[in-house]
């Protein structure tokens, strides 16, 4: 597995040490695609936020996630978005971008800025994750050059792995796809 960089989680992630390391390497890739894409401090702050951020209660309680997730009647899997961008809200964030990719990162939502897509490609794409391996590192170093291809390709991948896998789409990841395709 690839050994990814110290990230600095906020004092609320409820995280083990192997997503822990996946948030590092979501992270990372984030950073280095903003160096890439020489965007503003303020989106690359942003982008670092999401992926710092995206999967900070992946391990909490399934009470608690519920507790904040609501009203969303979602699978367990899929809550931790939804109740870290509630708890961000209660924390004082306003970045709507940021709380959009956090709430949806797992899912796929059609009115996402570049920090939602961003992040959603980077939670797929980052290095650690054993399949595709050749396939995903082709299209994160890639991203740079064709932001849009790339977010299109990542979305068709996703979803194509969805339906083979025969889980259910959510109404926001099929907003997604006939928003790029």
């Amino acid at each position: 597995m690839t050994d990814a960089p110290h990230v600095e989680l906020p004092a609320w992630a409820q995280v083990g040490e192997k997503r822990r390391a996946h948030i590092a390497r979501v992270t990372a890739l984030l950073d280095r695609w903003a160096v890439q894409l020489r965007l503003d401090a303020a989106e690359a702050q942003a982008w670092h936020d999401a992926g710092a951020f995206h999967d900070g209660l992946r391990d909490a309680p399934e009470a608690e996630l519920r507790r904040l997730a609501a009203p969303h009647d979602l699978p367990l899997d899929v809550l931790h978005g939804p109740a870290a961008a509630t708890l961000l809200v209660s924390l004082g964030e306003t970045r709507t971008g940021v709380l959009d990719a956090v709430r949806w990162h797992t899912v796929g939502y059609a009115h996402w800025d570049r920090v939602g897509r961003a992040l959603y490609m980077a939670d797929f794409l980052e290095p650690g994750r054993m399949f595709m391996r050749a396939d995903r590192a082709f299209l994160a170093e890639h991203l740079p050059h064709d932001f849009d291809g790339v977010f299109r390709a990542v979305v068709k991948m996703r979803l194509e792995w969805t339906l083979r896998e025969g889980k259910a789409l959510f109404p926001e990841a099929v907003g997604l796809w006939n928003s790029v395709r």
